[in-house]
C-alpha cells in the first residue's frame, strides 16, 4: 500500500510538496558573525524545520566544514557566504529568495 501525503492527497512517489515549500516566499538570510576567540560563522536562517537536517548536511558535505542547526538556525565553521548561496540555489531554491549580507 503507498503513502499518502498528508498535505496535498496526493501518493509520496509523485507528491510535489516539497519542490513547492521550496518555491514559496520564504526569505533565507545568510551573514557571518564572530564567535568566541574571534572565529567567524556562517548563519543561515529561514529554512524550513522540515528540511533543516538535511540541508545542514548537504552544506557541511559540500563546504568541508563542521557546522549544526538549531531553533530553525544553521551555523557553519568559517566564512561561507557566497558559497552558501550557490549550494542552496542548487539544492533548489530560488535565488530571488536568498539575501546575503
Amino acid at each position: 500500500m503507498t503513502e499518502i501525503c498528508p498535505k496535498c492527497g496526493l501518493p509520496r512517489e509523485i507528491c510535489v510538496c516539497d519542490v513547492l515549500d521550496k518555491e514559496t516566499e520564504n526569505r533565507i538570510k545568510v551573514y557571518t558573525k564572530k564567535a568566541k576567540f574571534n572565529k567567524i560563522v556562517t548563519i543561515i536562517e529561514g529554512i524550513t524545520p522540515d528540511d533543516i537536517e538535511n540541508i545542514t548536511k548537504d552544506l557541511k558535505r559540500t563546504l568541508a566544514c563542521g557546522g549544526t542547526h538549531k531553533d530553525e538556525v544553521i551555523e557553519l565553521q568559517g566564512a561561507h557566504k557566497d558559497k552558501v548561496k550557490k549550494t542552496l540555489i542548487n539544492i533548489g531554491y530560488k535565488e530571488a529568495n536568498i539575501d546575503v549580507s
